[in-house]
């Protein structure tokens, strides 16, 4: 079970990947072992020297009662000191921010593929269009 951000591919240049824990509750993890997580419009931000995501959205869990949580609350990472500070140095350059690439569950862990992007213009957007439907062309004649 693996869920891709999509977007993040088309709107960003991904300069370099970390991988991170996720710390949920019970409800999280089930709902996101069913695959109802959405985190195209996701990212993370640094407080008090710890990584949160925020603006992810896991569904709740069908059969959690009144312990059910909060859909798109702030869940903090799991990440070594020394990767947070290199998280903190790459957003301090301008144009960069840090995205979640994709969630999936590892070992019965809950794991994010995080990204250090560096957003594209309108002009690279186009160029990655034209390169994609090239490569849709070459791989139909084939």
């Amino acid at each position: 079970m693996e869920i891709k951000n999509k977007k993040a591919y088309f709107n960003y240049f991904i300069e370099t990947e970390l991988e991170a824990g996720l710390v949920l509750v019970g409800t999280e993890i089930k709902s996101v072992r069913q695959g109802k997580i959405d985190i195209t419009d996701s990212y993370i931000r640094i407080k008090n020297n710890e990584a949160y995501i925020i603006n992810m959205f896991i569904d709740k869990y069908e059969s959690g009662n009144i312990f059910n949580h909060e859909p798109s609350r702030e869940r903090k990472l799991l990440l070594h000191k020394k990767e947070i500070k290199k998280l903190l140095e790459s957003v301090k350059k301008e144009g960069y921010s840090i995205i979640p690439l994709k969630v999936y569950i590892n070992k019965g862990k809950a794991k994010v593929l995080i990204g250090i992007a560096r957003g594209k213009k309108l002009y690279d957007k186009r160029r990655s269009i034209k390169e994609r439907d090239l490569q849709r062309e070459v791989d139909y004649r084939r």
